[in-house]
């Protein structure tokens, strides 16, 4: 590592440290030339695919992309921070694991339905509606069915109901 005082190659490593979630290494570093001491952190250079875009432009992948994308979806639901967080991380985790240098958008959007589902089923159903683009109200009644018919008991305690069914049958009065 060059100072970046001096820029001499001389340089040592005074202490390393694991930063808290031991993601990365902070080291003190002090050049050997002018003495001067300064700061480093050291993270793992693990590449992300780049992603092909429908006009078959290429572009790095963007976290803040997929990010925005969860946040829309999820717009006045009840879903912390800390899931979303961890949603975002399981799809980087899983774009990691590929062995492809390049990955076409449309299956960043499906392991974007996939951590969605997970979280809240109405935010599954509001990005897949502009991921399919449905057209009619039956392509929402279709994907509703099927969402019904997969959902484990322990999901149905933790999502809010599409349709309140007590409001439905009280409206119908």
């Amino acid at each position: 590592m060059h100072c970046p005082f001096c820029n001499s190659a001389d340089t040592k490593v005074i202490d390393s440290r694991l930063t808290s979630g031991n993601s990365q290494v902070k080291r003190r570093r002090e050049c050997l030339n002018c003495e001067n001491r300064w700061s480093t952190l050291e993270t793992a250079d693990l590449n992300l695919p780049r992603v092909i875009k429908k006009d078959n432009s290429r572009e790095d992948f963007s976290e803040k992309k997929v990010e925005r994308g969860i946040i829309r979806a999820l717009n006045k639901r009840s879903v912390n921070n800390d899931s979303i967080d961890t949603a975002i991380q399981n799809i980087k985790n899983k774009l990691k694991a590929l062995t492809d240098k390049e990955i076409i958008s449309s299956q960043i959007g499906v392991l974007v339905m996939q951590e969605l589902r997970e979280l809240d089923q109405v935010a599954y159903i509001r990005f897949a509606s502009v991921y399919h683009s449905f057209d009619d109200l039956q392509a929402f009644q279709d994907i509703i069915k099927i969402i019904e018919k997969d959902l484990s008991p322990e999901m149905m305690k933790t999502q809010l109901k599409l349709i309140d069914e007590e409001n439905v049958s009280n409206k119908k009065k």
